[in-house]
């Protein structure tokens, strides 16, 4: 993949997504978070694919996917103003949609278009395909730890941002209280992710985003974590309690451990 054909989807993605800020404020708002974290998640994708020693044609890939992998976000939060899946549609889905009816990616080799596909359609599952061959095994678990990276990002600078300034579907219409859902933590405290269909607050989902530290896949991804400190800035958000902060600290262990810190 040369990286003119990079720079004609990047100039396609700025003017397919200005035909979306055609809406109410608060619309406006949460589409723009959403170009943000496309924008960021290629940023991301950047430092992995530098720091994991990619060739240069790996790089424009992985650059392909990163900036690919959410444009189905923006119909979706048209036709049904969530980004939450499991009430509307499959995101992932409607990306690959997407780059079909636009024929983003015609003009590529075969293996290309498949690879950039494959690993659009398969970057929000709960868990990477077993199935799944090189190269193209490559290219989703980048595109999952980068995208994983900034949505740790995009959360907390919500509740950083005041309040009449946040886009609404950040927290994908979760209620906001004090407690916890017992499951989400037994995930946690087992190493297991939490699941979406378990989360029943923005609690619960802070959990979730804390288990994602048992799914990265590159020493980058955890040295990037570990960095930001997005799990010590989540906790703080919690309640404070011994069950959470058990969990909270294995999450924690790991990720140094995988960064290469203990």
């Amino acid at each position: 993949m040369e990286q003119g054909c990079l720079d004609a989807l990047n100039d396609w993605f700025e003017g397919y997504v200005k035909s979306y800020y055609a809406i109410d404020p608060e619309g406006v708002k949460n589409i723009r978070m959403k170009v943000e974290h496309t924008r960021k998640v290629c940023e991301v994708m950047g430092l992995l694919a530098a720091g994991e020693g990619l060739s240069q044609r790996e790089c424009r890939l992985a650059g392909a996917v990163a900036l690919l992998h959410d444009v189905g976000r923006f119909s979706q939060y048209l036709r049904w103003r969530t980004f939450r899946d499991s009430i509307s549609d499959n995101h992932a889905r409607l990306a690959v949609e997407v780059i079909r009816e636009q024929k983003l990616l015609d003009g590529l080799p075969l293996e290309y278009r498949l690879l950039i596909e494959e690993a659009v359609r398969f970057h929000n599952l709960l868990s990477v395909p077993r199935q799944l061959k090189s190269p193209t095994d490559l290219f989703v678990r980048l595109i999952r730890d980068a995208d994983k990276l900034d949505i740790w990002r995009v959360f907390l600078d919500h509740f950083s941002t005041p309040e009449h300034e946040r886009a609404s579907a950040v927290l994908l219409g979760l209620p906001d209280h004090d407690e916890v859902t017992m499951a989400c933590i037994a995930a946690l405290t087992n190493r297991r992710i939490v699941r979406l269909d378990t989360v029943a607050c923005v609690n619960d989902f802070k959990l979730l985003l804390i288990s994602w530290a048992f799914d990265l896949n590159f020493i980058t991804s955890y040295q990037l974590l570990q960095h930001n400190d997005y799990l010590g800035a989540l906790a703080a958000e919690l309640p404070e309690t011994d069950a959470i902060r058990t969990a909270i600290a294995l999450a924690r262990e790991h990720v140094a451990e995988k960064a290469g810190q203990v």
